[in-house]
């Protein structure tokens, strides 16, 4: 992205492109309906984060349009210092760990795909963890 567009500080960058996201996802990629790259507060450790949008038919008339029902991806930003460091991490173990996790949401049960989930990733110092929350 174009430093003109980018909106953010200089100080700030995205660790990972639309590219390396299309790449790594694939057809899959068909399955996410909102990618967003993050400008406001500062996440911490927060770098990757994925969510399953799950259909909500009961809850009067007021659910989300079916357009919306899938997994939605957000890339956090990073000091603009790390960002080739933490880009290389995300590529080789973030990105197939968000394939498997969107995968295996693809073939889950329908109880599970009836409610919401939220997966992050997170990295601190060099040590990157993930996992599941509600």
């Amino acid at each position: 992205m174009s430093a003109r567009n980018r909106r953010l500080p200089r100080h700030r960058a995205w660790p990972l492109t639309t590219t390396d996201i299309n790449e790594s996802l694939g057809p899959c990629m068909t399955r996410v309906t909102d990618l967003q790259f993050l400008t406001g507060h500062d996440s911490g450790a927060i770098v990757l984060g994925a969510a399953w949008l799950a259909p909500n038919p009961q809850n009067y008339g007021r659910g989300i349009h079916p357009d919306m029902v899938g997994f939605r991806i957000d890339v956090h930003p990073v000091d603009a210092t790390e960002r080739a460091a933490t880009r290389a991490v995300l590529r080789a173990r973030a990105l197939p760990q968000l394939h498997d996790w969107i995968t295996q949401a693809i073939a889950a049960d329908e109880t599970w795909q009836l409610t919401d989930h939220q997966h992050y990733w997170r990295l601190t110092d060099g040590h990157l963890t993930h996992r599941d929350e509600e």
